[in-house]
């Protein structure tokens, strides 16, 4: 996220100029390809010899805009799940009907998989849960018939037909049920439909933990940032888990404390949209930097910045 990047090196420059020693390392990292996974940006930054000798104890990366007063802080992140199902099936006479077409098979697990979809959301638009608490599963591609010069042939029923998901799961939730869905339900082999992962983000660190930081008293650093926004004159809406993915998440993995907080309250949420804008207050992104350095008595000497934006 660019703008969240802005406000770190103002809010750095800043510092140095009115002639402030931070007691601990303060380190930004600018890597690339975050929107496609990371996989050749954070990924192998947090898997190098660099970045184990920085001994980094919390990491702050991006967060959301907030359309009210109130900064949002992100304990976690949904995992990306992108599925692709495929549905196979005789290819017959665009006037014929039979049975286990591919189509109709296809047809069946997206209407299944639309049922699924519903009941999370009605969860969110009720206001049980947020965002980030429920499975979010949202088509991306449905590809199917047979191509002609002109467009496709019209009176051909095609053999295959595919379709692929971006689904995100939270990392409060067992994902084990949803892949023996994925199974049974929504592409079982007896409908002659198989499927396949093109990207596949495990909700678990390698302890086997939830991937998740502590929003409690054995998180010091939780209550000293929360503490740092009061001290700017900012309020705090109640801590959530990111609905899309970062690159706090090869963090995470790592067992590291990663916090997601973009100071832009009173702004609406326009990431990747039409006309996408801030709304900037440097006094607060100042103020937190200020704060965070000046802690002492946690047990590793650095802080770790990623400034990236979501997946979506």
């Amino acid at each position: 996220m660019k703008c969240v990047g802005m406000q770190y090196m103002e809010a750095v420059r800043r510092l140095k100029a009115s002639g402030f020693q931070p007691k601990r390392s303060l380190y930004l990292s600018f890597v690339p390809d975050e929107e496609i996974g990371g996989h050749d940006g954070l990924e192998k930054l947090a898997q190098s010899d660099v970045f184990k000798n920085m001994n980094v104890d919390i990491v702050l990366d991006e967060g959301l805009a907030s359309p009210n007063e109130n900064y949002r802080l992100f304990y976690g992140e949904r995992m990306p799940w992108w599925l692709v199902i495929k549905a196979t099936g005789a290819p017959g006479h665009g006037a014929k009907l039979y049975d286990n077409s591919a189509i109709e098979n296809l047809f069946k697990s997206i209407e299944s998989i639309r049922r699924f979809r519903a009941s999370q959301f009605d969860l969110v638009k009720a206001g049980l849960k947020g965002e980030g608490e429920v499975i979010s599963v949202n088509m991306a591609f449905l590809k199917a018939g047979t191509p002609s010069p002109t467009g496709f042939v019209m009176n051909l029923q095609p053999s295959e037909a595919e379709t692929g998901f971006d689904i995100r799961i939270p990392p409060t939730v067992n994902a084990e049920f949803l892949e023996k869905r994925i199974a049974e339900e929504w592409a079982p082999a007896s409908r002659n439909m198989s499927f396949e992962f093109k990207q596949k983000g495990s909700t678990q660190d390698y302890r086997g933990r939830p991937l998740i930081t502590a929003t409690d008293r054995s998180n010091p650093w939780w209550a000293l940032l929360v503490e740092a926004i009061k001290k700017a004159n900012g309020k705090i809406g109640k801590p959530e888990i990111f609905p899309a993915a970062t690159d706090s998440l090869y963090f995470r993995q790592q067992g590291l404390r990663a916090i997601g907080f973009s100071p832009m309250a009173n702004t609406p949420v326009l990431l990747h949209d039409h006309n996408e804008f801030p709304t900037i207050l440097m006094k607060l992104q100042d103020g937190v930097w200020k704060y965070l350095s000046l802690r002492n008595n946690c047990r590793k000497p650095s802080l770790m910045a990623s400034l990236l934006g979501p997946w979506l």
